[in-house]
């Protein structure tokens, strides 16, 4: 064998399996493209989204608050863009030097073209003007999933375009957008460009967005993304999206509706890239959503080859895609291995973000848990008021039997930090006793933690 481990993908999970499999002192190798080292989540996925999002936030806080002369007005936009893009194309360049720098001191080996499989061992990999034919012990997939496109939606990656395509947006900002799909990636773009004064119409089936979040706190996100130019569409579907020769897009809803706008973002599911990789000549066949099924371990059908990631289905998040990577190593190899923890957090990086884990009210009341909820807002506290964030708020579910925390929810600045406090006193089995005799220091959003539990114990001990 050429290899003991071959890595397919060179995102999150793939650099995670490559390096610990090379820190375990075997042969690896990793292939992608030579422009998509980092893989998606460097170029059009985790990276590039959430950097716009603080060079909106920056863009947003700098910006005059009113020029009267057009001319001003077009110049300020175009300067906006051109920071948008060049501050993400500059990270992302930094990025993929990171990634490729981790490699070369592991010992990991790049293989550079698209690979496909030429029987379970074998995998073929075609640059521009070359061919390798690469054995492997071990064969870890981590190809990571593409944006889903409706067959019968024409896409011009300009105007009618989905979340990999938001960079190659022309020079400005659009005034109007219509977002189709309210999940995390629809939601999080629909608030980035809400923020920069797009207004923004966001269209999707369900009739609430993001309903894996606790109910108060997905209230307070539509509430707030309403404030900031998003409007939106429950309860309908679309039909049609007719591009009308250089004046915009019109959506058509199955209601009978019509959204006229300048550009459609397209956010409406994943599918998993692996279309060309031959999957049967491995013994593998894939779902209809492109994903490869796996066990306990990451195994596939074919036990020396394994699905990290996106590709192998949810949680689909690149916190987890990292360590289910350093896991399926670990296995390939015979090492100790323990599970993925249960107490995994979600981050919403949308304007403001949201963060959470554990279950919500409406799961522990399904489920008939006795609990108290403890509130902070960060209009009470002098940290919210100093940064100008007084929409935010942290809300801790409490157990009434034992004073243990059972979810910590949060919306607004620093949410995606902040649910780290809450997770590690979660895994510790800390009561909410350790947070009342805590001291944080002040002023800052992590002492709502204190006044969250403080709140929650007067209730407990009102009996509410």
């Amino acid at each position: 064998m050429d290899l003991d481990l071959l890595v397919i993908g060179s995102g999150p999970a793939g650099q995670r399996a490559a390096i610990q499999a090379a820190k375990l002192g075997k042969r690896v190798g990793v292939v992608d493209r030579r422009n998509k080292v980092g893989g998606n989540s460097v170029h059009t996925g985790t990276i590039p989204s959430k950097t716009l999002r603080e060079a909106v936030l920056e863009a947003v806080a700098g910006r005059p608050l009113d020029i009267a002369d057009p001319t001003k007005a077009e110049a300020r936009e175009r300067a906006a863009v051109d920071f948008l893009t060049d501050r993400t194309a500059r990270v992302v360049a930094q990025e993929t030097a990171v990634v490729r720098e981790q490699f070369r001191r592991n010992d990991v080996g790049l293989i550079f073209g698209d690979a496909c499989f030429e029987d379970a061992n074998t995998v073929v990999v075609r640059d521009d003007d070359s061919t390798h034919h690469v054995d492997a012990e071990h064969i870890i997939l981590a190809v990571g999933t593409s944006p889903a496109r409706p067959k019968d939606v024409e896409f011009d990656d300009r105007t009618v375009i989905d979340s990999d395509g938001i960079l190659k947006l022309e020079k400005r900002v659009p005034h109007t957008m219509t977002v189709v799909g309210a999940g995390v990636i629809g939601v999080e773009y629909a608030s980035m460009f809400g923020a920069l004064g797009t207004k923004v119409t966001v269209v999707d089936q369900r009739e609430r967005i993001l309903s894996f979040l606790d109910g108060e706190i997905g209230e307070a996100l539509q509430y707030l993304l309403r404030r900031q130019n998003v409007t939106f569409r429950f309860g309908e579907k679309v039909s049609a999206v007719e591009l009308r020769d250089g004046r915009g897009v019109l959506t058509h809803l199955a209601s009978g509706k019509n959204i006229p706008s300048e550009t459609v973002l397209y956010a409406t599911g994943r599918q998993g890239s692996t279309a060309a990789l031959n999957l049967e000549r491995a013994g593998l066949e894939a779902d209809a959503r492109g994903r490869v099924p796996i066990d306990d371990e990451y195994r596939t059908p074919v036990a020396h080859i394994f699905a990290v990631g996106d590709v192998a289905g949810p949680p689909a998040l690149a916190a987890t895609a990292m360590e289910q990577g350093r896991l399926a190593s670990l296995h390939a190899f015979g090492e100790p291995a323990s599970e993925l923890p249960e107490l995994v957090p979600t981050g919403v990086y949308s304007i403001p973000e949201i963060a959470m884990v554990g279950p919500t009210e409406e799961e522990l009341t399904e489920r008939a848990v006795p609990y108290v909820p403890g509130v902070a807002r960060w209009s009470e506290l002098a940290r919210g008021l100093m940064t100008g964030d007084e929409d935010g708020m942290l809300k801790l579910l409490v157990s009434t039997e034992d004073r243990s925390l059972l979810g910590v929810h949060v919306i607004g600045t620093g949410a995606t930090d902040l649910v780290h406090i809450g997770q590690a006193l979660m895994g510790g089995g800390q009561s909410i006793d350790f947070l009342v005799q805590a001291v944080f220091n002040y002023p800052t959003f992590a002492e709502s933690y204190k006044v969250a539990a403080l709140d929650a114990i007067n209730r407990i001990r009102l009996g509410a």
